[in-house]
């Protein structure tokens, strides 16, 4: 184990008297007493320790004893319950950092906490992807397409006259920016546009992976540059028309066939890819 003189964090030297010291140091204390007691943290006897304490702070989020926002006990109470050093124990927080579980926050009110965001791992996971060939252009854009499908059957379905005023405001927004021939916020909010129709099937798996999928599908865009489009805005004009009239069946069609539409056009930009 790693000399707890080496590894502990300098902090800045404020005048203070002895009393004051010791009544902070007992409070502090105190609290990671508490914290410690609300958990099941078990002493870590594996070669790979920050393996089994990221497996372990897992387990107390899926038993409800760790609750999304709630505060992790300090680094010098978790390294002495996981029985490891303090650099071990950073490392696993770093690697539930990554994963998007908790935020590590500094300064005298921070500390490790449990995410409000972890949808951001499903999009950081899909990125890496890829970036390391894992994904391709066209299983990109089939995915998508696929996905599209059923978030719209079920966004028709769900619809409100607030869904549909935001959706309208959404294309009178990518209208202006193409009128100006401002290329990055056309494609911005055409993207948000299946955005707001993934929110709109209330259901959160769904809306991260659409968010997931849009976010690689903005790098591959960027990355093989500005194409004409000339024919999305007046397929959302129909699409709206026939989500305002809840007929299911045609705005699916619709949207499929915008999207293979720009598909095609992505995918001929990079002639080493089979165009579908």
């Amino acid at each position: 184990m790693i000399d707890a003189t080496a590894t502990r964090q300098r902090q800045p030297i404020v005048p203070t008297s002895r009393k004051t010291a010791a009544a902070s140091a007992d409070t502090a204390a105190a609290a990671d007493a508490t914290a410690a007691d609300a958990t099941g943290f078990q002493a870590i006897r594996s070669a790979r320790a920050f393996e089994e304490i990221a497996a372990q702070i897992r387990a107390e989020l899926a038993a409800g004893r760790l609750a999304v926002g709630s505060r992790l006990p300090s680094e010098r109470a978790l390294s002495q319950q996981f029985g490891v050093s303090r650099n071990t124990l950073r490392e696993a927080l770093r690697s539930l950092e990554h994963a998007g579980l908790i935020r590590l926050q500094k300064g005298a009110s921070g500390g490790a906490f449990i995410s409000e965001r972890s949808g951001e791992a499903v999009v950081t996971g899909l990125m890496d992807l890829y970036h390391v060939g894992k994904i391709g252009p066209a299983q990109l854009t089939q995915a998508r397409i696929w996905l599209e499908s059923v978030i719209v059957r079920e966004a028709c379905r769900r619809a409100t006259p607030e869904d549909l005023a935001e959706l309208q405001h959404n294309i009178d927004e990518a209208q202006a920016a193409a009128t100006a021939g401002n290329f990055d916020r056309r494609v911005q909010f055409n993207l948000d546009f299946h955005r707001i129709l993934a929110r709109m099937t209330g259901n959160p798996i769904m809306a991260v992976m659409m968010d997931a999928m849009l976010t690689v599908l903005l790098h591959f865009i960027r990355s093989i540059g500005e194409i004409e489009n000339t024919y999305t805005l007046p397929s959302r004009r129909r699409f709206m028309k026939h989500l305002e009239e809840g007929n299911v069946d045609a705005a699916v069609a619709e949207m499929e066939t915008m999207l293979k539409r720009l598909e095609k056009a992505y995918l001929s930009r990079l002639p080493s890819l089979p165009v579908r």
